[in-house]
């Protein structure tokens, strides 16, 4: 019996599966019934068998067996196959038919790799979570260490519930993820620990394994308890596991009372009761495929699982939204002293402020505020705003520069001075970026603002002078030129802006510089998904937020030069950066009575940094994806960008039902892979800035600010407006 999809056969054989492509095994189970049981001493042993019965039932085979472990417990499973539109689907429900003195047990849908049993033979790709080898994640990192037996991460840790393997000799991939988005909420009577026991819990792991036929339960300082068992072990394997679990985990954590010297690890894993009736029903969807490198993969994988998943479009007013935070902006900036800006933080829900700091960039985005308020406040005869949109930059302009052409970027009022903060490339193309708008925008008007462009032109003269002969940046420096950080990541930051000041100038130095940044980046950043450092407050990781301005830059660089490297480059980089963004739907449960994730869903937030907790940064990056939709006609990119144009909005207050001082509010970032809200409960300007920012930009371009408006344009009216360039300066 078999079952076909594409180049790929699912053949049925001695109660056992295996994949074949052209006569040739690429992946195999020769007992696909597997069980892992708490035992009644609370360690973790494993059993599998066959299948025992396999049938036809029209398009689908159903494969029938049963268990029976030492302990006396004894568990049904009856999987249910079929060929779908892009792969297979798996149907399995498990019922516990006689129970033991086991105290828990969970079961696992697998394949074992035949090409290698090595892990380092393989590429993996989770969202947000894993991407190659982990190379750019941090040490502690899930996936960072590849010498271990597990690597399991329970699927709420990943934006889209998916894991997916590709061996890198030959380019063939298989992938496993949740088949819906029906996920429920867990019991809360019980705190996760070691080896919880819980009915409730229908969350699934997603990941692959090399054990030995050994236990493997770590005590809380460490030591692994193992013990030998007489399961066969078949080799490397990509698994789905239900419920989940966290495992092998690096950890940091060492109790100090104690000399144990080895490396601390845990595994936490869930259990379902061994209880006569008790039933397991939960669906894999299992994909192939061959792919020449890495990306396709990734872009492939991702999109399946996106077509599959995807939550459904938030419904909100983004004009009224886009109105309703500008009057956050233009309340909140304030005189202080001889400074404007906004809070460094404010707690929600009524905008306690904890603290006063402003930032170039970053997490403060004053300069950005400062245009936002300047434009909004012409457009919409605002004089209030106009005048702190004005004042916000010429605060900047007036005390921020340097000798060496570097600005300052952090000023506290409270000192009447600037922090010892790193000056960091990418905070510098977020606030210079932003007067360079703020310039050009009154230059319009016939306002020319000279003291405003020489320091947009000392700034783009630091960066042609400190530019390194392989055209990459450092990643932070001093003023005095010297180097606080010598990673490069941060290059392709300041590719839009040296692009864009030279359309202001007309020095083809700019120009040299841009492009020669944009060859490091693609050669890096690019090609060899060197995505990292692109947040100022963490460490050089792997991460989103330099994805985002990898796109920026090269996309920057294609509307310039409509060389196709550059769109390549930019295509390349919005793949990567869109598979950080929870597309999927579960629930998650806040401790505060006021929160909009009480009433919406987490769908549109997106994972900061590799293993992170996640923000709505990506709310910035809808008019750019739609942007690219018009360029290369791909109606993905159509749609991802009216997700995030919407889905972001969901941790905010958008219509003031949720009880936050201002409608339009919104929490910084939380971390809710474990259905419980963990957030700081602030709010910081970016929050707000990258809601305002591409809402600004599409109502520049298209004339609205919702992307189906801008949809209703005539294809050769939309094709125009977006050639940006032609009108920049």
């Amino acid at each position: 019996m078999r079952l076909i999809y594409g180049d790929y056969t699912l053949i049925f054989e001695d109660g056992g599966i295996e994949v074949q492509k052209n006569s040739k095994i690429l992946y195999f189970n020769k007992r696909p019934i597997f069980v892992t049981l708490k035992t009644v001493m609370a360690i973790s042993e494993f059993y599998d068998c066959v299948y025992s019965d396999i049938s036809v039932s029209g398009d689908r085979i159903i494969a029938k067996g049963a268990i029976a472990v030492p302990s006396g417990s004894e568990f049904s499973f009856t999987d249910i196959y079929e060929a779908t539109g892009d792969g297979f689907k798996v149907g399995r429900n498990v019922k516990v038919v006689k129970a033991g003195d086991d105290l828990g047990f969970s079961t696992k849908f697998s394949f074992v790799m035949t090409e290698s049993s090595d892990v380092h033979d393989y590429n993996c790709f989770a969202p947000g979570v894993w991407y190659k080898q982990n190379e750019y994640a941090p040490d502690f990192s899930f996936g960072k260490d590849l010498e271990l037996e597990y690597y399991w991460s329970k699927e709420t840790s990943y934006a889209l519930p998916v894991f997916a393997m590709q061996n890198i000799s030959s380019g063939e991939t298989a992938a496993l993820s949740r088949w819906a988005a029906d996920v429920t909420m867990r019991n809360y009577d019980m705190m996760q620990s070691e080896s919880n026991v819980d009915s409730l819990y229908t969350i699934g792991a997603i990941g692959m394994s090399k054990p030995t036929n050994q236990t493997l339960n770590y005590m809380y300082y460490g030591f692994a308890v193992r013990k030998y068992i007489e399961t066969k072990i078949d080799g490397l394997s990509i698994d789905y596991v239900y419920p989940a679990c966290d495992g092998q985990m690096p950890s940091g954590r060492r109790y100090g009372g104690l000399d144990y010297k080895n490396n601390v690890k845990t595994f936490q894993r869930i259990n379902h009761p061994v209880e006569v009736g008790f039933e397991q029903n939960y669906s894999v969807a299992v994909n192939f495929g061959y792919f020449g490198s890495f990306q396709p993969m990734m872009k492939d994988i991702w999109r399946v699982t996106y077509q599959r998943l995807r939550d459904s479009l938030f419904e909100v007013d983004n004009g009224l939204h886009f109105h309703n935070c500008m009057k956050i902006f233009i309340k909140y900036t304030k005189q202080y002293g001889d400074s404007y800006g906004l809070p460094f933080a404010c707690q929600l829900p009524n905008m306690d402020i904890s603290s006063i700091s402003f930032q170039f960039g970053f997490v403060g985005q004053q300069p950005g505020i400062g245009y936002q308020l300047l434009r909004y406040g012409d457009k919409e005869n605002v004089p209030e705003a106009f005048e702190k949109g004005v004042n916000v930059i010429d605060f900047w302009v007036r005390t921020a520069m340097t000798e060496s052409g570097l600005p300052q970027m952090c000023y506290n009022p409270n000192i009447k001075g600037f922090e010892p903060y790193p000056h960091y490339v990418r905070m510098l193309a977020d606030g210079i970026e932003a007067i360079v708008y703020a310039y050009l925008y009154l230059r319009k008007k016939g306002d020319e603002r000279a003291s405003w462009r020489e320091f947009i032109r000392k700034t783009a003269d630091w960066l042609v002078s400190i530019q390194n002969e392989d055209g990459s940046f450092y990643r932070a420096y001093n003023t005095d030129n010297s180097i606080r950080m010598d990673s490069k990541s941060n290059t392709p930051s300041v590719i839009r802006f040296l692009v864009e000041f030279y359309l202001i100038s007309g020095d083809e130095r700019y120009k040299t510089a841009a492009v020669k940044a944009g060859d490091w980046s693609f050669d890096n950043a690019y090609r060899n998904m060197e995505y990292r450092g692109g947040t100022c407050d963490n460490t050089d990781i792997q991460d989103k937020e330099a994805g985002i301005y990898a796109m920026f830059g090269f996309l920057a660089l294609y509307d310039l030069t409509g060389g196709q490297k550059w769109l390549e480059g930019a295509v390349g980089a919005a793949d990567y950066t869109e598979t950080w963004t929870y597309s999927w739907n579960f629930p998650v449960r806040t401790i505060w009575e006021k929160h909009p994730f009480n009433k919406y869903s987490i769908s549109g937030q997106s994972i900061i940094t590799i293993n992170g907790g996640a923000d709505v940064y990506m709310a910035a990056c809808s008019y750019t994806y739609y942007r690219l939709y018009l360029i290369t006609g791909d109606e993905h990119y159509l749609d991802f960008a009216e997700f995030i144009h919407k889905n972001t909005r969901q941790s905010n207050d958008v219509d003031g039902s949720i009880g936050y001082i201002m409608p339009g509010l919104g929490h910084e970032g939380a971390n809710f892979t474990s259905q419980t809200l963990q957030s700081q409960y602030h709010w910081l300007p970016w929050c707000t800035f990258v809601e305002v920012e591409p809402s600004a930009r599409l109502y520049d371009t298209f004339g609205s600010y919702e992307i189906a408006d801008a949809q209703r344009l005539s294809p050769e009216e939309r094709i125009k407006r977006n050639r940006i360039y032609d009108t920049f300066s």
